[in-house]
């Protein structure tokens, strides 16, 4: 996913933005088994969320590498960037909300 490695598993818990009264377009949980990744992407227009449920991940905030582990809450404000991997052996597991920059 965006230029990652492995494949993502996602499980949406909406149907579309308009279920977020048009002010988001994700809700979702995410899975990054062994090796798997979402890479490195700006947003524009949008800021994202992550709630670590389980498991332990790099983070990569805006080309600052971090630990992220469960119970942690990462922020991708709009303009910026971020991606994360799972570089261990323990399957990761993260909640996932992308709400639109209401400065547009």
């Amino acid at each position: 996913m965006r230029g990652g490695d492995g494949t993502v598993e996602i499980t949406g818990f909406i149907q579309g933005p308009e279920e977020l009264c048009g002010k988001g377009r994700m809700f979702s949980k995410i899975t990054l088994n062994s090796g798997c990744s979402i890479g490195f992407h700006v947003h524009e227009g949008d800021s994202e969320l992550f709630y670590i449920l389980k498991g332990t991940a790099e983070y990569n905030d805006n080309g600052e590498i971090k630990t992220v582990t469960a119970g942690d809450v990462t922020i991708c404000p709009e303009g910026t960037g971020h991606g994360i991997a799972n570089r261990l052996d323990e399957t990761v597991e993260l909640i996932a909300v992308i709400v639109y920059d209401t400065k547009s």
